[in-house]
C-alpha cells in the first residue's frame, strides 16, 4: 500500500497535545511540552486534555472534537497523544478523515492510540509513529522521526526477552500494528487489510498467557494474517518471570507465529516500559532476522 507521509516538522511549528484516550497527570503533562518545546516548536493543549470521565479524559464527543480540531488546524503540524489507557475505540468512527486526507500531520502515540494508527491507516494511508516523549530515549527517537526524513535502523537486541523467538527469512512491506490486544479486539471492527504487510506486536501483561495465546489465535482464525509478509515482535513486560505449566509466553510466541511460515524478529526495544524507542507505521519496512534488522522508511517527507 502506498503510504501518505505528512510535512517534516519544523522549529517554529505549531503542535497538539490531546487526549483520545484517558487522562494525564499534571506532571506528565508539563513534561511533555517542556519537551517539545524544548525541540522549539509551539505547544498547544487541547482544550479537554485533563478532563475526567471515569478512566477517559472526558466525554466521548470532547475527546473526539480536540482530536478533529487539530486534524482541522492548518496551523498544527503534528498531533501528539497525552498517554493512552482506554477510550480511544470509542471515536475512531468518529475521526474527520476528509480532514486528515486533506492534511495529513503525523499522530504519536501508543497502547490504546493503536486504535487510531489503525483508523487512519485503514481510511487514509497516512503514517503515524509508535512512540512517547517520556524518557531520554523516547524524546530522542520521536524527534528524529518527526523532524528528519531518513529511514529508522533498528536491531535486535540480544539480552532483551523477546529475542529468542526468530524465525529466519527476509520479508518487506508496509509496518502495520502496536499493541496486540488492540489488534485482536479490532477483527470485525476496523482492523486494516494485512495482506502485503509486516506486522509489529507489543504487549504488557495484563493476565496469563492464555490472554496472549488466545488474541494471536483470533488474529489467525479471522483470516486477518493472510498475506502477512513477517512478524515484528517489541517489549512484553511484565512476563519476563511469569511462566504457566512449563510455558512462558516466548513458547506461545514460537507455537502461534512459526506455522505462519513468515520471517519472524524478536528484541526489538518497542512498545511499554521504560523510555523504549519509537518506531513509524506505515512506511515500507525490510525485515531481515538473520541479521537482525529492521529498517523502516521515514514517517515524514
Amino acid at each position: 500500500m502506498d503510504v501518505v507521509l505528512p510535512r517534516q516538522v519544523r522549529a517554529g511549528d505549531r503542535v497538539r497535545l490531546v487526549s483520545p484516550a484517558s487522562f494525564p497527570n499534571e506532571e506528565e503533562l508539563a513534561e511533555s511540552v517542556r519537551t517539545l518545546e524544548s525541540w522549539g516548536l509551539v505547544v498547544e493543549v487541547g482544550e479537554h486534555a485533563m478532563d475526567r470521565h471515569g478512566y477517559m479524559a472526558g466525554r466521548d464527543e470532547d475527546r473526539l472534537s480536540d482530536l478533529n480540531d487539530a486534524y482541522r488546524d492548518p496551523g498544527v503540524r503534528a498531533v501528539f497523544a497525552t498517554r493512552g489507557g482506554a477510550g480511544s475505540y470509542r471515536i475512531v468512527d468518529g475521526i474527520d478523515f476528509a480532514a486528515v486526507r486533506a492534511d495529513p500531520k503525523p499522530l504519536v502515540g501508543f497502547s490504546d492510540i493503536t486504535n487510531l494508527h489503525l483508523a487512519l491507516w485503514r481510511h487514509c494511508g497516512v503514517a503515524g509513529i509508535h512512540g512517547f516523549l517520556a524518557g531520554a530515549c523516547s524524546a530522542a527517537s520521536t524527534r528524529s522521526l518527526l523532524m528528519e526524513s531518513g529511514p529508522t535502523v533498528l536491531r535486535r537486541d540480544a539480552e532483551a526477552f523477546t529475542a529468542a523467538v526468530r524465525v529466519p527469512g527476509a520479508a518487506e512491506g508496509n509496518l502495520v500494528g502496536g499493541h496486540l490486544g488492540t489488534l485482536a479486539w479490532s477483527v470485525g471492527a476496523g482492523l486494516p487489510d494485512l495482506d502485503g504487510a509486516i506486522l509489529f506486536l507489543e504487549a504488557p501483561r495484563a493476565v496469563g498467557l492464555g490472554h496472549v495465546d488466545r488474541q494471536l489465535t483470533q488474529l489467525m482464525r479471522s483470516g486477518s494474517l493472510r498475506g502477512l509478509r513477517g512478524v515484528v515482535l517489541g517489549r512484553f513486560p511484565g512476563f519476563e518471570d511469569y511462566a504457566d505449566r512449563e510455558w512462558t509466553v516466548l513458547d506461545v510466541l514460537r507455537d502461534r507465529l512459526e506455522i505462519l511460515g513468515v520471517p519472524v524478529i524478536g528484541g526489538i526495544d518497542v512498545g511499554h516500559g521504560d523510555d523504549p524507542l519509537s518506531v513509524p507505521l506505515g512506511p515500507v519496512a525490510e525485515l531481515d532476522a538473520d541479521a537482525g534488522t529492521l529498517t523502516v522508511g521515514p514517517a515524514v517527507r
